[in-house]
């Protein structure tokens, strides 16, 4: 099945320890988008200005990604984000922000975009993802994403928004601020409260955990020994969860938790270079091979607990 993904595509300058780029590919459709075409059929939704060009439409017809939704504006600028990590890589300092024409951005779907069996509502304005919802005719999964900015600022509108979703898929911290609750079990309990059926937490560098009515399940982040860019982490996992499950067709328990792991796998290859430029290199089998090792590495036999002799 395919997946709409509606959001930004930008274009980020970002400073690592590691090294240093300007005005390279980004935004979290991009990100999502990339990553979840190695399982599904994408179509992206988004708005750009007259600085995107071949070079940038290269890399999504690359992975067969359909653009003809992305909006693009003439004698304006798309949306830029400069920002810098120390060496906590979970932490990003924005340095500057220009929505340029991401300040205006409505969502425009065609008839064939509104029949999307997934659909994935990344980090834009509450009001405007509940917009593309009520345009979608007979979803089978709405995930969405948020951050702590709308939820700082536009609480209501997020929480109307959060009534029309069946999942969420935010970080820890947003999660704690969401619900107003350090712990996060109880967190996650306030926001499925909210509407969603599920939520997705996504840990960073400890990886993720997905919290149903009655039901919880943790996966472990990638071990890595070169983790270079986290930009767009989060978005990778989100789109290769995603699109495992519009591969799949479903999202009964047991396959949600595999496509839980392959988040995690599309997030750890994402880290390891700037912008979307591993993912481009990216095979199927070397995802295959991360998943083994996951499995491998997440296994253990059945067995009673040692009794203390007495």
């Amino acid at each position: 099945m395919s997946i709409l993904v509606v959001g930004s595509v930008a274009f980020d300058s970002v400073k690592t320890p590691f090294g240093e780029k300007d005005h390279i590919l980004g935004g979290a459709a991009t990100y999502f988008s990339v990553a979840a075409s190695f399982f599904s059929d994408v179509a992206i939704v988004g708005v750009v200005g007259d600085d995107f060009g071949p070079e940038q439409e290269k890399v999504f017809h690359q992975r067969r990604i359909d653009i003809s939704g992305i909006e693009r504006i003439q004698g304006q600028r798309s949306f830029h984000w400069r920002g810098e990590y120390g060496f906590d890589l979970n932490v990003a300092h924005t340095l500057d922000t220009r929505l340029n024409v991401f300040a205006d951005f409505r969502p425009k779907l065609t008839d064939r975009l509104k029949d999307s069996p997934f659909i994935f509502l990344a980090n834009i304005q509450p009001q405007l993802q509940r917009e593309v919802r009520t345009q979608m005719r007979r979803p089978s999964l709405v995930a969405a994403d948020t951050m702590n900015y709308w939820i700082e600022n536009t609480r209501e509108e997020l929480l109307e928004t959060l009534k029309t979703v069946d999942l969420l898929i935010i970080n820890d911290s947003e999660a704690r601020e969401l619900a107003g609750e350090p712990n996060l079990i109880r967190a996650a309990k306030r926001i499925l409260e909210m509407g969603p059926k599920r939520l997705v937490v996504k840990r960073g560098e400890y990886g993720a955990a997905m919290f149903g009515n009655g039901s919880y399940f943790s996966s472990p982040a990638y071990p890595l020994d070169d983790v270079f860019d986290p930009t767009g982490a989060g978005d990778s996992f989100a789109g290769g969860f995603m699109g495992y499950l519009a591969a799949a067709g479903r999202s009964d328990e047991a396959t949600m938790r595999r496509a839980m792991i392959y988040g995690s796998i599309m997030a750890s290859y994402n880290v390891q270079e700037f912008s979307c430029e591993r993912m481009l290199r990216l095979t199927h089998e070397e995802i295959n091979q991360r998943f083994s090792d996951l499995r491998a590495m997440t296994h253990f036999e059945d067995g009673e607990a040692p009794r203390r002799r007495i």
